[in-house]
């Protein structure tokens, strides 16, 4: 029996303005979640991403474990544009 693999087809990506982390998220497509942010009036300098694709449980699991280590490095406060 062959077991069937999951899609992966989700990324992470890291909002910062200059060296602040402003907004941890995933996406599937980038490009289009970049023209969404810019339309959105969100400000930032640059966009890192995540290399290789996830499942989408993993990068939800991953977002989340990101926005709590900035939660215990900022005195509880989520970066600027997470809510």
């Amino acid at each position: 029996m062959v077991r069937k693999r999951s899609k992966r087809n989700y990324r992470n990506y890291t909002l910062r303005d200059g060296r602040f982390v402003v907004k941890h998220g995933i996406t599937k497509n980038l490009d289009r979640r970049l023209q969404e942010m810019e339309t959105e009036g969100l400000r930032f300098t640059s966009m890192i991403f995540d290399r290789y694709p996830v499942t989408e449980d993993t990068a939800r699991q991953r977002e989340q474990d990101r926005v709590e280590a900035y939660r215990r490095g900022h005195k509880g406060k989520n970066p600027k544009y997470n809510k």
